[in-house]
């Protein structure tokens, strides 16, 4: 006896055979998985509308339902079989509907295909091929803030909800939304020939030359510079930015152009697929450059002044930096010339003396003093910053084997100092708020760093705290974070729902032990000054991250008004987004602040003319 629930596929697809041909639609269904997987077709007829060195692509008659594609991948590595058909050829052929997905990557999703084509009949040749326009001129357009139903299932948060992987694409099989969903708008589009209308840059290209382009369509978040920023939604949740695709290596063999950040180009036209954990538009040629922004980048409009009252303060990430860096004396021309040398500076990535060479050396005191003369040199200052670091134990807080990399301060020792009274700690003291014996409050290491021995901080670094005093006695206290990477994270188009977010529940953790300490001197002192910023290597729109900071401290961006749009700070695949924040208490939120991002990385002109791939903040705060 037959069993049903193992054959209803092969019976199917022969009563679809007995009926009429197979089309194209039949084999795409309006799911994520073909409902044909597995059968053999016959006479399946199209029109070749792109080839590449493993198959080509067919366009079959279309379907009103637009969950379905009318286009798909005809996989083969015979040089015979790809000789045998040229685009604009009508055929028919044979094959096998099959789902392939690479074996090294099982967070990809699957990807519908013809195998082991046979019986190719070319009926007519030199057909126009007419591709789908996508966008305001053509009848379809990518949603603009969800990528995936999976995400809604988790939580508020949505693809940033924690925890991450609860539930995979491929697994459910759920009928495509492709007007909700960005994930299910470009699956209802796999194997078709598309036109993207007016694309515009959103990164720099990747190793491979590939880069992210949005369209001549609707998009949410988009900022100054042509990016689109990861915000919030309306309904509160976060925005994914699904309206964008990567433009993959041109068809033709040809290379794509280098791009930045809001350069524009003509309309690019191209086969949708999805690979490498992602759907990309392969283009039949190379896109041809439009316009380009401009490289001319303002610095910032926040300056210190001789007032002790109003602290300027600096915030940058300067890429595992040894005393020896290519790009120190870019970076302190940033320092100087565009940050505008603030009072006190927080910098993550600062190397031992020895770089990258792992002998055991752990000290960076000729690092930040090669900086620190940079900077001097940049802006002719008659002065000089002085620093302050903790060298952390060889080899325990992760970074570049053998760099050592810790957080640093630069400061204007002739406006401030430490607090007196306290000894320095070292890499395992733990340093924590105390009421001193003028009846203020100090730090029981200054500098010291936060319970370095706790295992929220394994291979991870520790924070660097230090108390400060300008001449008339107004104290003030920062935390200089650097807190651990997005390490083994998925794609945010994979088969994981929510994707997994490398890390978060360490940086719960460090966020965590962060705000007790926190918690710990503002219970000493409500109206205490503190400032806690550094690389966070997260987004506050992962509030699961961030929930320990909510009534202690306020982000600068939201207390100085910052448009959301603008709050970024690093450029990582379709989203401008902001990894390095500066949290301040309410006592120096009430006296107002402002804050600036200044792009002098990720405006540039090529990836090649970064210093960092971070971009440096100046905020402004009073503290007295």
């Amino acid at each position: 006896m037959m069993h049903w629930g193992l054959a209803k596929g092969a019976v199917f697809a022969a009563l679809l055979q007995l009926v009429r041909a197979v089309t194209v639609t039949d084999i795409q269904g309006a799911s994520w998985l073909s409902p044909l997987k597995g059968q053999t077709v016959h006479n399946l007829s199209g029109i070749v509308t792109a080839k590449s060195t493993s198959g080509f692509w067919i366009q079959g008659e279309p379907v009103a339902d637009v969950r379905v594609s009318n286009g798909l991948s005809i996989f083969t590595s015979s040089k015979t079989i790809l000789a045998s058909v040229n685009v604009g050829d009508n055929i028919t052929l044979s094959g096998v509907a099959s789902e392939f997905r690479s074996s090294s990557s099982p967070n990809n999703l699957f990807i519908t295909e013809l195998q082991s084509p046979a019986n190719i009949t070319v009926l007519s040749s030199n057909n126009t091929v007419i591709p789908l326009v996508l966008g305001p001129s053509g009848t379809r357009s990518p949603p603009t803030q969800k990528l995936s139903a999976r995400d809604d299932a988790a939580g508020a948060d949505g693809w940033l909800a924690v925890p991450n992987n609860q539930s995979l694409v491929e697994v459910v099989d759920a009928t495509l939304q492709p007007d909700v969903y960005g994930m299910d708008f470009w699956s209802s589009l796999e194997g078709q020939l598309v036109t993207v209308k007016s694309p515009v840059a959103i990164d720099f290209e990747n190793d491979f030359g590939e880069f992210w382009v949005y369209g001549d369509w609707e998009v949410t978040g988009k900022n100054s510079r042509g990016g689109l920023s990861i915000t919030f939604g309306p309904d509160g949740a976060p925005d994914a930015n699904p309206e964008t695709v990567i433009v993959g290596s041109p068809l033709d063999g040809t290379d794509n152009p280098s791009v930045s950040l809001g350069k524009t180009f003509e309309d690019i036209t191209g086969v949708i697929v999805y690979q490498f954990g992602f759907y990309y538009i392969l283009p039949l040629t190379a896109p041809v450059v439009a316009s380009t922004p401009s490289s001319v980048i303002p610095p910032a409009t926040i300056k210190p002044t001789d007032d002790e009252c109003t602290l300027v303060i600096g915030d940058y990430n300067v890429e595992n930096m040894a005393p020896t860096s290519s790009h120190m004396s870019t970076v302190a021309n940033h320092i100087a010339n565009f940050l505008n040398t603030p009072d006190i500076m927080f910098v993550q990535e600062i190397q031992d003396n020895s770089g990258a060479t792992d002998n055991g050396v752990v000290i960076a005191n000729l690092t930040l003093t090669n900086l620190v003369t940079a900077v001097a040199n940049a802006g002719n200052a008659s002065s000089t910053y002085s620093f302050l670091e903790i060298a952390p134990e060889n080899d325990t807080d992760g970074g570049q084997p053998g760099g050592n990399i810790r957080q640093a301060y630069l400061f204007n020792s002739t406006k401030f100092a430490l607090v007196p009274g306290s000894p320095a700690g070292g890499a395992l003291d733990a340093t924590e708020p105390i009421v001193g014996t003028d009846g203020k409050v100090t730090l029981t290491f200054n500098p010291g760093r936060i319970d370095p021995t706790n295992a929220a901080w394994n291979a991870s670094r520790k924070p660097l705290v230090a108390a400060w005093e300008t001449p008339s006695g107004a104290r003030f206290f920062t935390v200089n974070l650097h807190l651990t990477a997005k390490l083994d994270g998925s794609s945010t188009q994979g088969d994981a729902r929510p994707p997994v977010n490398g890390g978060v529940d360490q940086r719960i953790a460090q966020v965590e032990t962060v705000a007790a300490f926190v918690q710990d001197l503002l219970a000493l002192d409500p109206d205490a000054n503190v400032i806690v910023g550094g690389d966070c290597n997260e987004y506050v729109q992962t509030r699961a991250v961030f929930a320990p900071f909510a009534g202690l401290l306020t982000e600068l961006d939201e207390a100085s008004g910052v448009p959301d749009v603008e709050r970024y700070t690093y450029l990582f695949d379709q989203n401008s987004q902001q990894l390095d924040h500066l949290f301040v208490s309410s006592a120096i939120v009430e006296r107002g602040t402002g804050v600036e991002h200044v792009h002098v990385n990720n405006w540039a002109a090529s990836v090649d003319a970064r210093a960092s791939d971070h971009d440096p903040s100046v905020a402004e705060v009073k503290i007295c």
